[in-house]
């Protein structure tokens, strides 16, 4: 009866060791699978409107690109389109439009969205400084009119690289939302 005893301890013992080290194994795969979803996640998540013209600008630039997921106006009813302007292996201009073919003409411009890395010939950030997530501080430029109205701009630095984010006639709120988006 002791043999037994001690050869059924012995044997749920190795069961325990097993069942625990497995369940350790597996929870640590569910996490890291999870955990690469959401990174996959993060890095692919940005406003579909850019989903044609990404591929050439991870081709063409060497700084970090980053998209908002928020665009005004950009509720359905008309359809918005982005267009390369410029970009290099130091930067990249992306203008927002209601045509496929808007060229910035003022009837059919919506925004910007750009970045460039920043050097010494960089100018020093102006306009009116506001708060974005993660720390980050952002300078809003508003917008003026006369024939036609400019682009209110939102400008924030993130590792050696000026984002900037643009909307014709934009509201600061709105600004700070479309960065927020890009930045997160």
């Amino acid at each position: 009866m002791i043999l037994s005893f001690k050869n059924t301890s012995a044997m749920c013992a190795v069961f325990l060791s097993v069942s625990v080290s497995s369940f350790h194994t597996s929870a640590i795969a569910t996490v890291n699978k999870q955990s690469q979803w959401i990174a996959q996640q993060s890095k692919t998540l940005s406003h579909p409107v850019f989903k044609s013209i990404l591929p050439k600008l991870k081709q063409k630039t060497q700084i970090r690109i980053l998209l908002p997921k928020f665009i005004p106006e950009s509720d359905g009813e008309n359809p918005i389109y982005a267009t390369i302007e410029a970009v290099t292996q130091k930067k990249y201009e992306i203008l927002l439009g209601f045509s496929p073919d808007c060229n910035g003409s003022s009837a059919c411009r919506l925004g910007v969205v750009s970045a460039e890395a920043v050097t010494r010939k960089t100018p020093r950030l102006t306009g009116k400084p506001v708060s974005l997530t993660k720390g980050i501080t952002g300078y809003f430029v508003d917008f003026s009119c006369g024939a036609g109205c400019s682009d209110a701009t939102l400008t924030w630095r993130q590792q050696g690289v000026q984002y900037v984010v643009g909307v014709k006639a934009g509201e600061r709120t709105s600004l700070i939302k479309m960065a927020n988006s890009a930045i997160n």
